[in-house]
């Protein structure tokens, strides 16, 4: 059975709060048990340098964050779980799609525009405070991805972009040097960023209103009373769906718990006694968690031998092999090859013609058959890159050209029974491997 690769990227910059779990952790813990579902989790912590300069927060926030993780109940036995700076692979990857990324895509990206605004706002030069890590934010989180042919990547709405751009230089470097990539789709996750903080924005490190996932108990009850609630009195009825403590109940509690907390906001329930519900809900919840976790964070050395297994088997597994052939297909190849020997076996078995998938400027999606410098076949433009994927699969699988085929035409001076050969040809190469 085929999975489908998901992977997750975790930035290490923070301590995660509960709108982190109830938004992310948990429902990619629950994601990572599909069987149909190989599941990627890494630990950012290259990204994590972009926007923290201290060395030991960086540390400290890899530690806190994978710890989290493992006590909420990630099993890296049967996931892959590994930290990013330990798979040296990822920075020469970025690299190569450094070299096929358009610098015009990278102008468009939402954090770099939003400096050059800032800048701009302030009477600064554009590029004021810029670093070209920022910058390159996107061909780094694009390495991330490819790396392992990642089918999809859940993402709240303000990372969709990134997706899209990892997919346009996966397009560009398979267009340049055959089909290496598999472009990754984004999965929407719909609670992300949507869990109330204290002052009813998104709970966010950013707004100083989060409360921390593994808080003692005294701390995370303190944190809940302090909620901000309007003044309706007790016995007064009270709207559960304009309330952002019923938000944060209905994150954590059951259908049952939810209907029941619901017709006590109808019956006037007190503000209070709403906050000590929520209170007891979440704590239930965290309690044996928090309790693995910090059984996990006074043994770091464990938690460092599990990251750099991680590393270890999926390198070996996956992402050298892979890069290894990238190295090839770019040119970066044992000289000792170059030769008469070389070259009578180049001869001797003679390239297959290639598809070649890209996009065009006009935002639609082709592909074209070539031999060598000769075009055999042409596309025209699809709307989804899936589904021009989709008929060259189909005319891979078929081996010949269908005279009804409209999404297609023959290359210059090319002749149909040409590119039926060329067909047959891959067809019969891919039965054979």
């Amino acid at each position: 059975m085929t999975r489908t690769r998901v992977l997750t990227g975790i930035t290490t910059s923070g301590t995660p709060h509960l709108g982190n779990y109830a938004g992310a952790i948990r429902p990619a813990i629950v994601a990572s048990r599909d069987a149909g579902t190989e599941s990627f989790y890494f630990l950012a912590d290259l990204h994590a340098l972009i926007k923290v300069t201290d060395p030991a927060r960086v540390q400290r926030s890899t530690l806190e964050i994978a710890a989290t993780w493992l006590a909420c109940g990630l099993e890296p036995e049967k996931v892959w779980f590994y930290r990013q700076s330990d798979i040296p692979e990822i920075p020469e990857l970025t690299w190569l799609l450094t070299c096929v990324a358009g610098k015009g895509i990278l102008n468009r990206a939402h954090a770099y525009k939003a400096a050059v605004d800032r800048n701009r706002a302030e009477s600064e030069d554009d590029d004021a405070g810029v670093t070209a890590g920022l910058f390159m934010y996107p061909v780094l989180m694009a390495a991330d991805i490819l790396a392992f042919n990642a089918n999809k990547v859940p993402v709240g709405r303000d990372q969709v972009q990134h997706i899209e751009m990892a997919r346009d230089f996966g397009q560009r470097f398979n267009h340049l040097y055959g089909e290496h990539f598999t472009l990754p789709e984004a999965v929407i996750e719909a609670q992300v960023a949507t869990l109330p903080g204290l002052d009813g924005r998104k709970m966010s490190k950013s707004y100083d209103n989060t409360i921390p996932l593994f808080a003692p108990p005294a701390t995370l009850r303190k944190l809940i009373m302090s909620i901000v609630t309007d003044s309706t009195e007790p016995g007064v009825p009270k709207d559960p769906d304009s309330s952002n403590l019923f938000a944060l109940y209905q994150a954590f509690a059951s259908e049952d718990e939810t209907a029941a907390m619901r017709r006590a906001f109808a019956d006037g329930i007190a503000w209070g006694d709403a906050k000590q519900s929520l209170f007891e809900r979440i704590d239930a919840e965290v309690a044996p968690m928090r309790e693995r976790y910090e059984a996990l964070i006074a043994k770091p050395a464990e938690i460092e031998a599990i990251l750099r297994d991680g590393a270890r088997r999926v390198r070996e597994t996956h992402v050298t092999p892979f890069v290894t052939r990238l190295r090839e297909a770019v040119g970066l190849r044992d000289l000792s090859r170059i030769g008469p020997a070389a070259d009578t076996a180049a001869k001797a078995k003679p390239a297959l013609p290639v598809f070649k998938q890209y996009r065009e400027a006009d935002g639609r999606f082709y592909f074209k058959l070539v031999d060598g410098e000769r075009v055999l076949l042409q596309s025209g433009g699809f709307d989804a890159p899936k589904d021009a994927g989709q008929r060259v699969a189909a005319l891979k699988r078929e081996g010949r050209l269908d005279a009804a085929d409209e999404a297609v035409m023959l290359g210059d001076g090319i002749a149909r029974e040409e590119v039926d050969a060329a067909l047959a040809a891959l067809r019969e190469a891919a039965e054979q491997a």
